[in-house]
């Protein structure tokens, strides 16, 4: 099983909020989770990110694989160096 740490969409149309999740990478993108880890609002100035990075930490020592756009948040918050 190929665990992933990914976005999750939410929000109006034109108006997306993510979440982040913790997720089997054969589940749909905003379809089944193991956990959520935090959020994502690209939409305020700056874009507003709360993750649990004891969490975070835990998936990816555990051998979760962030995609690309999570790293890039978990670096952000400072999960990841």
């Amino acid at each position: 099983m190929a665990v992933k740490i990914r976005l999750r969409r939410m929000g109006a149309k034109k108006a997306p909020f993510y979440r982040v999740v913790v997720a089997d990478s054969r589940y749909p993108r905003d379809g089944r989770f193991i956990e959520e880890i935090g959020t994502y609002n690209p939409l305020m100035d700056p874009p507003a990110i709360n993750i649990d990075v004891e969490a975070a930490k835990k998936w990816i020592a555990n051998g979760a694989q962030p995609t690309d756009t999570a790293k890039s948040i978990l670096k952000k918050s400072g999960a990841i160096e």
